[in-house]
């Protein structure tokens, strides 16, 4: 699933090329992606025909296209989505679900010389698994109030990590746990969260409780590091369901050190990466350098 370094390359991308446009039409290929809006797929191409695009802001791993009208065009991009921007009549995508005429207005001209014609762009949503989407959020173009409950990410400049810190040490759950909590924090997903731990030599089944406030802080400047750094490469591509807005793979995938790296020896020390099971899903630690807590079952490689 993209996680924060990949949403903000979309969202960068975006910014640069949407900004100042205005939505001409829509048309919904498949009503799952806007499954999540009230209006439907109709009533959803309604509301933003026309509208002139302000601003795209991010929160966590949701994005979303501020307009003029004060609402907004808020998105995910679950396991597979993809927003991508062509030339009109470029070939469709295979799996494009959403499609978004823009009118992107020109560089101002001198004085006397003719206005050109506005250029146009389309802006695609396609999306193989269809567990992202797209909603109109009314009123929301500063903070849809659909995602109000999710916490800033330690890149937000208006992040406390002093809240952090508290709110984590009165929690028991692991410390894993704890970097998912989009309510604690947000933007971090399963490959930074094992990367972070990995470079702060923590297990995840750490608690909260048990760790001090250094180490905690510690952790953070490792999540932004390892996201700064992601995003300096464009973000993690394990496949082709990644892409930035002109299809191009990140590759912060051939920098990861704990993640997909089981029984490689890990970096530091040489001991294999191990993997175990973690919320139907994988966790990576070096055995040596991140000792599990007592009473951890130590699993070997798979």
């Amino acid at each position: 699933m993209p996680e924060l370094p990949e949403v903000e390359v979309v969202r960068a991308g975006l910014e640069r090329h949407v900004v100042g446009a205005t939505v001409t039409d829509v048309e919904v290929l498949h009503p799952r992606p806007v499954r999540r809006d009230p209006r439907g797929p109709e009533g959803f191409a309604a509301a933003l025909t026309g509208q002139r695009i302000d601003a795209v802001r991010r929160r966590g791993k949701y994005f979303w296209l501020a307009l003029a009208s004060g609402d907004a065009l808020l998105g995910h991009l679950g396991m597979s989505g993809q927003m991508l921007l062509h030339e009109p009549g470029a070939p469709d995508e295979r799996h494009l679900r959403v499609r978004f005429g823009l009118a992107v207005p020109t560089a101002p001209v001198g004085a006397g010389s003719p206005v050109p014609p506005p250029g146009r762009l389309e802006m695609r949503f396609v999306d193989q698994r269809m567990f992202g989407g797209l909603a109109v959020s009314t009123g929301g173009a500063d903070l849809p109030p659909e995602i109000a409950h999710i916490a800033r990410d330690p890149l937000d400049a208006a992040f406390d990590d002093d809240e952090f810190v508290r709110r984590a040490r009165r929690r028991t759950s692991g410390v894993k746990r704890l970097l998912l909590d989009q309510g604690l924090v947000s933007g971090v997903g399963n490959i930074y969260a094992d990367e972070s731990l990995w470079r702060a030599r923590l297990h995840g089944e750490r608690p909260g409780d048990r760790l001090t406030g250094p180490v905690l802080r510690e952790l953070l400047g490792h999540v932004r590091d390892v996201m700064g750094q992601a995003l300096a490469q464009g973000g993690t591509s394990f496949d082709a369901l990644y892409v930035n807005v002109n299809g191009e793979s990140g590759y912060f995938d051939r920098s990861l050190d704990a993640y997909g790296r089981e029984g490689e020896p890990c970096r530091r020390c040489g001991t294999p990466i191990r993997r175990v099971a973690f919320m139907n899903r994988s966790s990576y630690f070096c055995p040596t350098c991140q000792r599990p807590p007592r009473g951890t079952r130590r699993a070997g490689p798979r």
